[in-house]
């Protein structure tokens, strides 16, 4: 066992003689270690009941044979970050619950691991270290919010944070008081879990089991049912049998599994960070995945789910049709069926009995919303590495959009300009200096997103920016746009009244000027100031790459 370097032999005396201080026994020296690394603390809803979780998968690893040992690592809430410089951590922190776990678990030689998470950078920096240490691991959430209720002229509706972001919005134009923004403020997350709609954190988790590094149901169980300690247990004891048969993360995330997890991403129209962070994932693999080929993926695979933020749906509705899988049997002919899985199974000898049982939230592919999946793609002279949309969130249209170019050089101002009313339809607003190095941390734009749907100009504004959005996020949002301005790319060359074309059913993002124009524009822009010049995101920036690469640390 991996584990032996801290507690067989001689040698190892005054190891075994701090195990025993941790309250273990000399019969435990025949037992595999299991690290149960854990994203427990009380600033995030997502991971306030995590303790609990934790000890349904401890009971489990206990029942199976191994010892387990709980270590654990920061976390970020993006809702309670959100719009101010606090935003600017929330992306860096992946990388940093990435280092802390994989520092962890070499240090303690851990026969195995389990990673319990939630939110929204948590769960793929948890993925990025599992395949870094490439020990026999499986993962566990601690599941999705339950949607939010209010009353509104005797009948009832079901609301989220998106939704609350947006009343905001509707506040300021007079559409709604400030008494029933209070309401829906106390009614919007009424407990435990990840954020109740389709958006970052609940995609990711998602994706862990069509990556095959988790038990099915972990996308899309709730928080608050009994079901998932249920499933939390058992994943405890699944640990075992992972490391029996010794498989191990990068035998499960390979080039097919990550084709799987972008497929169902486009069946869900999930988060566009699930683009930014599938391809982090993919890099620790060892992975060349790059983004055109999502623009085919999106061709073959229709989308069948329409969640909020795009539609009325929430998680606790796709699980009561039937899960992650269930969405898989509408597309299993456009999946790699021959991918493992830490359930011991490939996904096709996985996929019998998990079916639709509504078909209202499942469509099927011949009832698609759209042929073509949730997200695309765009690329252009603006983006000649690539920007992201949630194509199944613009309404139609805005699919197609020509208007002149709104210029702001941080969100801060990007959202003054909205909140004072002087956006107008037909307008273009760009966010730039937003990007990985740029912010330093490609903040989410939420906020300006919101107040422009809140404001009724979702359906005739675009926005475009190198900083990227939360999964909660609707509308003709146009992030990810690579390379960054900090780093000179053709965004830092646009100008107030620049026209500006969108065309998302043929991938294109550019501004009406040539070349020559871009290039000669970019020749007269200063060289950019870092913003940060102390502490971790100075660091950060030194070292981050483009978006269009997962906006990982340089090698």
């Amino acid at each position: 066992m991996k584990s032996d370097v801290v507690k067989r032999g001689p040698e190892r005396a005054p190891h075994r003689s701090l195990l025993y201080a941790l309250g273990c026994t000399a019969a435990d020296w025949d037992r595999p270690f299991i690290g149960v690394v854990n994203s427990y603390n009380h600033i995030i809803p997502g991971h306030m009941h995590l303790d609990a979780v934790c000890q349904a998968v401890q009971n489990g690893i206990r029942s199976g044979g191994g010892v387990p040992f709980e270590i654990n690592t920061i976390g970020v809430c993006d809702g309670i970050a959100m719009n101010h410089p606090g935003m600017k951590y929330s992306l860096p922190s992946r990388e940093l619950i990435a280092d802390s776990a994989e520092t962890v678990a070499e240090a303690h030689q851990f026969d195995a691991l389990v990673f319990i998470c939630s939110c929204d950078k948590i769960v793929p920096g948890m993925l990025m270290a599992a395949a870094r240490v490439n020990v026999p691991s499986i993962f566990v959430s601690g599941g999705p919010m339950m949607a939010g209720h209010v009353f509104e002229n005797d009948q009832e509706r079901t609301i989220d944070l998106s939704n609350l972001f947006e009343a905001v919005g509707k506040t300021l134009h007079g559409d709604m008081s400030e008494e029933v923004l209070e309401e829906w403020t106390r009614n919007a997350c009424p407990g435990c879990g990840s954020c109740s709609g389709m958006f970052t954190a609940n995609t990711m988790n998602c994706m862990t089991e069509a990556l095959g590094m988790a038990l099915p149901g972990n996308g899309t169980i709730p928080g608050t049912l009994g079901e998932r300690f249920d499933l939390a247990f058992r994943s405890g004891e699944q640990i075992m049998k992972v490391l029996e048969k010794d498989l191990k993360p990068r035998d499960l995330i390979n080039e097919k599994s990550i084709y799987n997890a972008f497929a169902i991403d486009m069946a869900l129209g999930g988060s566009t960070n699930s683009v930014l962070h599938l391809t982090a994932i993919a890099h620790e693999a060892g992975v060349d995945y790059p983004l055109s080929w999502l623009n085919e993926i999106a061709g073959s695979v229709p989308h069948l789910c329409k969640m909020s933020p795009s539609g009325s749906h929430h998680c606790e509705d796709l699980n009561a049709a039937g899960g992650i899988y269930a969405v898989m049997s509408q597309i299993s002919d456009k999946l790699n069926l021959d991918a493992m899985t830490v359930s011991g199974k490939t996904i096709g000898d996985t996929l019998p009995g998990h079916v639709v049982k509504n078909s209202a939230v499942i469509h099927s592919p011949s009832t698609a919303y759209s042929a073509t999946g949730g997200l695309a793609i765009l690329f252009g002279n603006i983006a000649p590495d690539g920007a992201v949309v949630k194509a199944a969130g613009v309404a139609p249209e805005m699919q197609v959009h020509e208007g002149p170019a709104r210029v702001f050089d941080s969100e801060e101002a990007a959202t003054e300009a909205i909140m004072a009313q002087s956006i107008q339809p037909g307008d273009v607003v760009v966010i730039r200096y937003e990007g990985p190095k740029g912010g330093p941390g490609m903040r989410e734009m939420l906020t300006p997103t919101s107040l422009l749907a809140g404001l009724g100009l979702d359906k005739v504004v675009a926005l475009i920016t190198d900083g990227r959005f939360s999964g909660a996020t609707r509308g003709a949002a146009i992030g990810h746009v690579s390379p960054e301005a900090a780093a000179r790319g053709p965004i830092a060359a646009l100008r107030d009244g620049d026209v500006i074309r969108v065309n998302i059913p043929e991938k294109k993002l550019s501004a009406v000027l040539t070349d020559e124009e871009i290039e000669k524009r970019l020749a007269d822009v200063p060289t950019f100031v870092p913003r940060v010049t102390r502490g971790y995101l100075k660091r950060y920036a030194e070292k981050v790459t483009s978006a269009s690469t997962g906006a990982v640390f340089a090698d």
